[in-house]
C-alpha cells in the first residue's frame, strides 16, 4: 500500500512541477529559489523537507500564501522538495506567494 501511495505521490508532483514550470521565454526566478531554500535551512528544516516533503500547513504557517485560483486540496501534501523548488522557480505563476521572495 505504501508504495502505491507513494506512486501516487510522486505521479502528482511529476504533473504540478510540469504545471508550475515556466515557458522556455521565461527566466527561471533562481533568486527565488535560493531565498526559500535558505529560509528552510535557517529554521533548521531543509534536511526534513528533504527527506519528506513540506507540510502545506508547515509553509503557512511561515508565511507562504496560495495564490488567487490555487486549489490547495488538489495538492499532494506533503509536497516534495523538488515541486516546492520547481514553484520558487515559477516567478509570477507559482501556486504560492512567497513572502522572501
Amino acid at each position: 500500500m505504501r508504495k502505491l501511495v507513494t506512486a501516487a505521490a510522486v505521479a502528482a508532483a511529476a504533473t504540478l512541477t510540469v504545471a508550475v514550470a515556466p515557458s522556455a521565454s521565461a527566466k527561471p526566478d533562481t533568486d527565488c529559489m535560493r531565498a526559500g531554500i535558505n529560509t528552510l535551512k535557517d529554521a533548521g528544516l531543509f534536511s526534513a523537507v528533504a527527506k519528506g516533503g513540506l507540510p502545506i500547513s508547515t509553509a503557512v504557517s511561515v508565511g507562504v500564501t496560495p495564490r488567487a485560483g490555487t486549489d490547495v486540496a488538489s495538492l499532494p501534501d506533503p509536497l516534495p522538495l523538488s515541486v516546492v523548488l520547481a514553484d520558487h522557480r515559477a516567478g509570477e505563476r507559482s501556486l504560492f506567494i512567497y513572502p522572501w521572495c
